[in-house]
């Protein structure tokens, strides 16, 4: 089984046992910003974020440990942060809980048991995102048609999207320009990529040379 370094209680903390915490807090968040820089796009700021995270959890568990008037106080300074942040991606909200959960650990002593999950936790998180788990099909785009409001969409487009494609379903319809015209959204694979401009020249004949966007999929939303 893991063991604690830490004592019941905190009022006797060693400098040597503050720094070993410290130090080890600091090595393990640096190692999952590495992961988490390993795995895609990343921004600076961030990656900072994630290496500073597991100490200033690590020091808060240390200090409110056996304290409840304390804990309490913690909480409600914590809990004034979700409402000064912007709504982030799914994997960076389970980074940060990753981050957190081993300052958790550290506060609590258990640094060798941080240790493990971290190395598991990292090799797994670089893994699936190295590989192709639950990736879209590479060809699919998104197709964006402004038909004017007097024009029946359902099946106005039929023929062109068995010509040309082989996916093509209907996401979204919402109305813009003051409710006057109306903006299917698609979901699409092209049958051959080379005739993505013919694609766009039939759907001009059917919606009346009105704006056409077909880009790469941005895929499902990831936030939280």
């Amino acid at each position: 089984m893991f063991s604690s370094l830490l004592t019941d209680s905190t009022t006797n903390l060693s400098y040597s046992t503050a720094l070993i915490c410290i130090g080890s807090a600091l090595l393990l968040g640096f190692l999952i910003s590495v992961t988490y820089m390993l795995s895609g796009k990343y921004s600076k700021s961030f990656a900072v974020s994630l290496v500073v995270l597991p100490v200033i959890v690590q020091v808060v568990i240390m200090m409110v440990n056996g304290n409840l008037g304390t804990g309490v106080a913690i909480l409600g300074a914590f809990s004034l942060v979700r409402f000064r942040s912007v709504p982030g991606k799914s994997k960076d909200i389970c980074v940060i809980f990753f981050a957190m959960a081993v300052g958790l650990a550290v506060g609590m002593g258990q640094i060798v048991f941080a240790a493990v999950i971290t190395v598991i936790v990292c090799a797994v998180y670089l893994v699936l995102s190295k590989t192709h788990f639950a990736e879209k099909h590479q060809g699919e785009k998104e197709l964006k048609i402004t038909i004017p409001e007097d024009l029946d969409y359902t099946d106005i487009f039929d023929d062109v999207f068995a010509e040309y494609t082989t996916l093509a379903d209907l996401e979204t319809v919402k109305t813009t320009n003051l409710g006057s015209m109306y903006q299917l959204t698609y979901c699409i694979i092209l049958k051959n990529q080379k005739q993505e401009k013919a694609f766009i020249d039939a759907l001009r004949c059917r919606n009346g040379n009105l704006n056409i966007v077909c880009g790469r999929s941005l895929g499902v939303k990831e936030e939280l």
